[in-house]
């Protein structure tokens, strides 16, 4: 693994760090986009199997990070390299690279989870721990996430479980929306500022005028507290 780099690029990044910087210094020691979904994207290593996945507001990514290392010793989740949390409310994981696998497959493996099936109980006994403590800390943090696209396969041929939590991002967003005084008061402006810069390469597109003028209304709420 080309661990120099990466432990130069975790060197560089300060509290003060954003996203953007992250993707600066990722794209200039060589790292290349290789996807990117609602939240996040992601870049590859440009000779090692890491990838980065870069969020620019990441509420769960935290308890994201938890799963990962509490259930380290299962070989049921991804490995994790580092994770950081950046100004602004994003957040860095980097973790070994995955592929999908059929959706059967995937299906298959959360049914058994959900079951807590004896060679997945020790994962399903971590997932809904950290899971109680991301509901009961975090406004708009929804139920676990049974998409498929969530247990994916290692190089190494494993069955992982990838970012089972989630901020309820429609209603979250749709809050901001018609009461932005609701989500200004719930979650603090350095967690959030860059809301409304998450990619939704999924349910997209989010045109840019829309999304400057929901920062424009989170802009006026906050200015309305600190007068």
């Amino acid at each position: 693994m080309a661990m120099r780099p990466l432990h130069a690029v975790l060197d560089a990044i300060g509290a003060t760090s954003t996203h953007r910087d992250v993707e600066q210094l990722l794209r200039g020691s060589g790292w290349i986009a290789c996807g990117a979904g609602d939240w996040a994207f992601a870049l590859a290593a440009p000779d090692a199997d890491i990838v980065a996945r870069i969020s620019p507001f990441d509420p769960v990514g935290p308890y994201t990070a938890r799963l990962y290392h509490d259930a380290a010793a299962t070989g049921q989740t991804p490995r994790l390299y580092a994770h950081r949390r950046l100004a602004g409310g994003g957040d860095l994981q980097v973790m070994e690279r995955l592929t999908s696998v059929p959706a059967c497959e995937a299906e298959d493996f959360l049914a058994r989870l959900a079951a807590a099936e004896p060679e997945l109980e020790e994962l399903a006994d971590i997932v809904t721990r950290v899971h109680h403590d991301a509901q009961r800390d975090l406004p708009w943090c929804g139920p676990l996430d049974d998409n498929p696209s969530n247990v994916m396969r290692t190089t190494d041929g494993r069955l992982v479980l990838t970012d089972p939590y989630y901020a309820d991002g429609p209603d979250l967003y749709a809050t901001a929306e018609r009461e932005p005084d609701r989500v200004v008061a719930a979650i603090a402006e350095p967690e959030r500022r860059f809301m409304t810069e998450i990619p939704l390469a999924c349910s997209g597109p989010w045109g840019q005028g829309d999304r400057d003028a929901l920062r424009e209304k989170l802009r006026q709420a906050d200015a309305i507290v600190t007068s």
